[in-house]
């Protein structure tokens, strides 16, 4: 594993029952994915290949569009390193959630 991201997607509407189910159908597409992900209050982490989470990101704002969301903004970050791994989420979290 040699990258994870961190992705917020934030649909531009003040409705807030429209937003959580926006939200909810792109957490259910990276579910889908059979990546490794953690669910924050205010982003969501994925981990796996470089390449593969850039696809994912991609389609993360397709899902969004698809659900009705008309406009959004996506925050992105990104943690990669070609030669090796990179930190895992259970070794970034686990102590806090003990």
């Amino acid at each position: 594993m040699n990258a994870s991201v961190a992705i917020q997607v934030l649909p531009a509407t003040t409705d807030e029952n429209e937003i959580i189910r926006i939200v909810d159908e792109v957490i259910a597409y990276i579910r889908s994915t059979g990546l490794n992900y953690y669910v924050g209050p205010c982003e969501t982490s994925i981990e796996g290949d470089y390449d593969q989470l850039m696809d994912v990101i991609k389609e993360c704002q397709h899902v969004a569009a698809r659900a009705g969301c008309q406009s959004m903004n996506c925050y992105v970050k990104i943690s990669y390193n070609p030669e090796g791994d990179v930190l895992t989420i259970d070794k970034k979290v686990t102590k806090h959630h003990e």
